[in-house]
């Protein structure tokens, strides 16, 4: 092919994509300030990792001094890199003043990743609580450090229990960074903003869906596939949606099986028990156990009566 058409082709295209459109303009931040980085963030939650799990995601330290060492080290070079991507995400902030000087945007993220690494040692002990509760629920697992290395759900949980904290620190955009990171590694949709109590259990994960204002209690297991849902949605006189409570509320010591999708602003009260492929949009009393019609055997053989 003549090269002065691929030159002309790629010079046209490039001119035409380098202009920003009206709708693009409207769509992108007020200010010009870098943007989050995506691949910063996923160190931000490996160093979570390392002083959470230091045993297991660094070299093993028996020696405590040494350990403190690496953990502190870990810990400093957090501090630095989340600041850095806070200010980058508070650019996202639609209440924020838009005249606020680089040192406010920089003092602002700076309290607010203080904050949150003094909220690492309580982070550290709901994801322990974690680990215990999908060790309990699953015989299958023959220790507790495969949990730690190997299960979808306590990636999720990590991620979660993170961007959870963020969000409670209101920073934005960073939090949903680092949910959908553990989402399309793991197929476990959490929102950050969703409320889950301690030893909290996923077993197996994929195509669990728990939505922004969903509130679980303590000692709660989920199977595959469950979905913790909005059933509609409300909008104001503009026709715009309301952000308003409106996925369901699961209370302490309940198990919801595969594939079960329970929507709106419902209660599934304590120690219930909920069965697989089942709709729930109505509140479910304590002590319940519901399931769906059985099966009717008729009894076909070699694909007859199909």
């Amino acid at each position: 092919m003549d090269k002065t058409k691929i030159n002309e082709t790629l010079r046209r295209n490039v001119a035409q994509l380098a202009q920003q459109s009206e709708k693009e303009l409207g769509m992108m931040p007020a200010t010009v300030a870098p943007l989050p980085s995506v691949e910063m963030v996923k160190h931000i939650v490996a160093l979570v990792k390392s002083i959470i799990f230091p045993d297991y995601f660094e070299k093993r330290q028996p020696d405590e001094a040494i350990r403190a060492y690496h953990i502190g080290v870990s810990m400093e070079e957090l501090l630095i890199l989340l600041t850095k991507q806070i200010a980058h995400g508070l650019q996202f902030c639609e209440d924020c003043e838009v005249e606020r000087t680089k040192e406010d945007v920089y003092r602002e993220a700076e309290e607010k990743a203080l904050e949150f690494v003094d909220s690492l040692p309580e982070i550290k002990r709901l994801l322990y609580t974690d680990v215990q509760a999908m060790f309990d629920n699953d015989p299958a697992a023959p220790n507790y450090g495969e949990v730690i290395f190997c299960y979808p759900s306590m990636n999720t949980m990590t991620h979660y229990r993170v961007a959870h904290r963020l969000h409670e620190l209101q920073v934005p955009v960073i939090p949903r960074i680092i949910t959908e990171l553990a989402h399309s590694k793991t197929g476990i949709d959490i929102h950050p903003g969703a409320q889950i109590g301690e030893y909290f259990a996923i077993d197996h994960g994929t195509g669990v869906v728990i939505g922004e204002t969903a509130i679980i209690g303590n000692h709660v297991t989920l199977y595959q596939g469950v979905t913790l849902g909005a059933k509609s949605f409300k909008y104001d006189e503009q026709g715009n949606m309301l952000n308003v409570p409106r996925h369901p509320i699961i209370e302490d010591y309940v198990t919801v099986y595969s594939n079960a999708s329970i929507l709106g602003r419902i209660t599934i009260g304590h120690h219930s028990v909920i069965g697989g492929n089942i709709w729930i949009t109505n509140s479910v009393a304590p002590y319940s156990k519901i399931q769906q019609s059985k099966a009717l055997d008729v009894g076909f053989q070699y694909g007859a009566g199909i």
